[in-house]
């Protein structure tokens, strides 16, 4: 399974459908790269219509390759649908999938498939970069010796990622399941519970910010920022939040240039536009919409330098590159940075209704976009349904490689690389706390709060879900409903309203 040759795709991958007519061949080791951005919204990119922000780097994805207008997350907030993409599970089955502490225990268990340990199955390097947010240790981390169980045991070779969120302490890098710059003089402790003695706060010394919370976000104060959660020591480790984009970019960059002249694997998790939205200098004031629009436009140069990196050492063509998000935009998410009163005409969310935590289709439907120029034709368009989920039967199936443990994962490769219409028939969309389901065109949305009534939208006619038509299709609302209750007896583990 791990030599390095060509396989014809019709007829030689066993786990690939057949195709009537048409041949295409195709390498077997293709590099894969995965970026995942962080709160970014379908609107927000200019290849999905966006007018006031240009996006460049993230174009050339669209431009070079193919641009998905139905690709789904699993879940609109973040640790549920990281958990989906890496494991091809539902968050449902695994309680702790849901936003964490930055000191939470690690929720994907060591012996559990996921796609990083079938691309080393396959003979991949492995590497992580930026955004983890999936918990570390075992929920007891001294973060001053080695992190066990962690990124390693996810099946990364390398890693250099930040426990949580950039607005959750612990404020430091881990590389390899080491905090990168402590000093055993100064020990770092973390704490979800208590503020430690002497040490300031953002709700106690508002004087001390350069950025001050809306809501929440009033713990320990990290380069002039208030955080969740509270730390002490560990001072010369800590994070610039101004520097981190670039510092996660020469980390993904090096990682290829080491592994150049072997397969590799990597997810590279872009940091913005979650708050704290602290940009570069360099970007400051840029968009014209405040803080959320800067980082924005400082994530889309982190992907062009890295894909330029890519076209130096060779490897555009055959890399198979994904850009995506792991849940639908926000504006105020914790922070006074504007984000509300300045965005003008622009709609993050693009045509759809919702955001991040929302069941409604702004939440889940995010920016999907795929290049491989060895394989996939450049500038196409696809309305096929596909979710992140499905990443890991789909390249498991492209290496050729198997797994024995179920898992909610379809291979989907052929409307993946836009040789196929037929993409998953049904999803099931996590809230907060709440479902959306989906199947074909139309969504179902259960009444999760007394006075609420069922919601049936067929959001291909009605993107922006204005038209409740679910008393005007009883039959379609009720087969639905079974179908979802199915779903839910089937897992033993949701509890939808």
């Amino acid at each position: 399974m791990n030599n390095i040759y060509q396989r014809t795709l019709w007829g030689s991958l066993s786990a690939i459908p057949l195709l009537a007519t048409g041949q295409v061949v195709i390498p077997q080791q293709p590099n894969i790269v995965i970026i995942v951005a962080d709160d970014l919204g379908y609107g927000d990119l200019s290849c999905y219509g966006a007018n006031a922000l240009e996006t460049p780097g993230m174009d050339r994805l669209a431009t070079e390759g193919l641009r998905f207008t139905q690709g789904h997350c699993t879940a609109a907030t973040s640790t549920p649908s990281r958990y989906s993409l890496l494991t091809g599970m539902y968050p449902w089955s695994n309680q702790n999938a849901k936003i964490l502490p930055g000191n939470a225990a690690l929720i994907i268990d060591k012996e559990q498939v996921t796609l990083p340990k079938i691309m080393k199955q396959a003979g991949y390097v492995t590497g992580t970069v930026g955004k983890w947010h999936l918990g570390l240790g075992d929920g007891a981390v001294d973060w001053n010796n080695e992190i066990y169980p962690g990124a390693r045991e996810v099946g990364y070779d390398y890693s250099f990622i930040q426990a949580a969120t950039n607005d959750r302490v612990p404020c430091i890098f881990i590389e390899n399941g080491k905090g990168v710059g402590l000093d055993s003089n100064d020990p770092l402790y973390v704490s979800y519970q208590k503020n430690f003695i002497g040490e300031p706060t953002g709700k106690e010394n508002p004087e001390m910010l350069r950025m001050h919370p809306s809501v929440g976000h009033d713990g320990s104060i990290v380069n002039g920022v208030p955080r969740i959660g509270f730390q002490t020591g560990g001072k010369n480790a800590q994070w610039k939040d101004e520097e981190m984009a670039e510092l996660f970019l020469e980390k993904a960059k090096a990682f290829m240039r080491k592994n150049v002249d072997k397969p590799f694997f990597l997810y590279y998790g872009l940091h913005q536009p979650h708050v704290p939205r602290v940009p570069n200098e360099r970007f400051v004031g840029k968009s014209g919409m405040g803080p959320r629009g800067d980082v924005i436009l400082e994530a889309d140069w982190c992907v062009m330098e890295f894909l330029k990196e890519m076209d130096r050492l060779g490897l555009t063509e055959n890399t198979l590159v994904i850009l995506t998000s792991d849940n639908g935009p926000v504006l105020d998410d914790g922070y006074k940075d504007d984000a509300e009163k300045l965005i003008g005409s622009h709609k993050p969310a693009g045509p759809y209704r919702g955001w991040k935590t929302t069941m409604y289709e702004g939440g889940t439907c995010i920016p999907f976009l795929l290049r491989w120029p060895a394989v996939v034709k450049p500038g196409g368009i696809s309305n096929t349904l596909v979710c992140q989920m499905d990443l890991l039967a789909s390249l498991s199936a492209l290496v050729g490689e198997s797994y024995s443990e179920r898992t909610d994962s379809q291979n989907t490769l052929l409307a993946f690389l836009g040789l196929s219409s037929k993409g998953r028939e049904e999803l099931v969309m996590e809230g907060m706390f709440n479902y959306a389901f989906r199947k074909g065109d139309w969504v179902l949305i259960p009444p999760y709060t007394f006075g609420r009534v069922y919601e049936l939208y067929n959001v291909v006619k009605d993107p922006g879900q204005k038209e409740n038509v679910a008393e005007k299709y009883p039959a379609i609302l009720r087969k639905m409903m079974r179908r979802l209750e199915q779903l839910k007896r089937t897992s033993g583990k949701v509890t939808v309203y």
